[in-house]
């Protein structure tokens, strides 16, 4: 037996010696007087013996990881039949009545704490295994924290960009705010000045000598929601590169000498035909 079973045995050996003490005793004091005191010492000597025996018996099957239903409760009845000796002897003395039956119950309880040691020795684990399981629970309290941390860290900062973003927009909105303030008293000077009177007279002083008979009008832009310029029609299909090529010679050869770029564009474009600069220059190149 190692010194840590050891250790958690002594309390089941110090009761089991205590209990066997006394029941030897009980029998020798109870039976002494009926019985030659030899008789006495054979009974007390059976009870202890035959519950040492088994006792040493379940330790035995214990350390070969075995167990006996029957071995136990053979123990189990040596146990109940000193307890039993113990509480009658307490029943029937004359003195002491009370202090015999308190000590009764010692029996019992030193086989409750083998068995308690049996379940300890099943559970137990070697130094090996407990430093492994130690080393699992620390690194799981290492991760643990580090993870806490690192979440603590992310919040941290998730708080402080959102922090310099509110304070940001904050900033925007201000500055927004008072050029839009300036803007409305900027637009609401030039209303004034379009609707007073003297405007009117400096516009029609400046515009009845340019364009007679014309009364002049100033209207300001429309600051606000606007509707989209329709798109343009498109005219006729864009040519090939084959008829551009075939107009472009024969505006270029209409005349002798042949005309220059700059001509030849110009009378195209004035023939109502359309290409992009582009596409021009390069039939140009080609046909050139």
């Amino acid at each position: 037996m190692s010194a840590t079973p050891a250790k958690t045995a002594l309390p089941a050996v110090a009761m089991t010696a205590v209990s066997m003490v006394l029941t030897l005793a009980v029998v020798m004091m109870w039976l002494g007087s009926a019985v030659p005191w030899p008789v006495a010492l054979v009974v007390g000597l059976g009870i202890d013996g035959g519950w040492l025996a088994t006792l040493a018996y379940e330790r035995r099957l214990a350390a070969q990881g075995d167990h006996n239903s029957t071995v136990t409760g053979v123990g189990w009845f040596f146990g109940l039949v000193a307890t039993g000796v113990l509480i009658a002897h307490a029943l029937t003395a004359e003195e002491s009545a009370g202090a015999w039956l308190a000590v009764a119950w010692l029996p019992l309880a030193a086989k409750a704490l083998w068995l308690v040691h049996s379940l300890w020795e099943r559970t137990a684990l070697t130094p090996n295994a407990l430093g492994a399981i130690q080393g699992i629970q620390q690194e799981a309290r290492d991760e643990a924290a580090v993870a806490r941390a690192r979440l603590r860290a992310e919040a941290t900062t998730e708080e402080t960009r959102l922090t310099a973003v509110t304070a940001a927009g904050a900033r925007v909105a201000r500055v927004q705010a008072k050029t839009a303030e300036r803007l409305s008293k900027a637009w609401s000077t030039l209303e004034t000045t379009r609707q007073g009177e003297d405007t009117g007279r400096a516009l029609t002083s400046v515009t009845t000598p340019v364009t007679p008979g014309v009364t002049a009008r100033w209207a300001l832009p429309v600051w606000g929601p606007t509707d989209p310029v329709p798109a343009l029609e498109t005219g006729a299909p864009a040519l090939s590169d084959d008829a551009l090529d075939t107009l472009v010679h024969d505006i270029r050869h209409s005349q002798t000498p042949p005309l220059s770029y700059r001509d030849m564009a110009a009378r195209f474009r004035a023939a109502g035909h359309s290409a992009s600069e582009v596409r021009l220059r390069a039939a140009w190149k080609r046909v050139a």
